[in-house]
């Protein structure tokens, strides 16, 4: 591979599609592991619209990751709850439900659990 490389997500490597319309995940692939853009529409929660895809009972991937715009709230098994809007760093380990907060579409950045996420189980 090159010295240099630049990708964008407008022409990612791979994009999944979320459950009735409610977004996508745009996945960048490099040497060094791999990035996601998630876009989350109004309306969108984990639950309805990944966990047919995932086929687990609640999100079992760990995310690190940013938000650009817009605002989403977690759950973890426990009961634990935090709310994440844009400029927030986050950290969320496996085991969680997340819906979108408000009318807006909540944009995050991903560099560790986007990988395998609203991918169906291999057979």
């Amino acid at each position: 591979m090159a010295g240099i490389v630049r990708k964008t997500f407008d022409s990612a490597d791979e994009t999944r599609p979320f459950e009735d319309g409610k977004g996508r995940l745009d996945l960048l692939v490099g040497d060094g592991g791999s990035v996601g853009r998630a876009v989350f529409e109004p309306g969108w929660q984990w639950s309805k619209h990944v966990k047919p895809i995932a086929g687990t009972d609640s999100c079992q991937a760990s995310h690190v990751g940013y938000v650009v715009s817009g605002r989403i709230k977690v759950a973890m098994d426990d009961g634990q709850t935090v709310e994440f809007g844009a400029g927030d760093y986050m950290e969320v380990k496996p085991g969680h439900d997340a819906w979108v907060l408000g009318d807006e579409p909540c944009v995050t950045l991903d560099w560790l659990g986007f990988t395998d996420y609203a991918r169906p189980p291999s057979s």
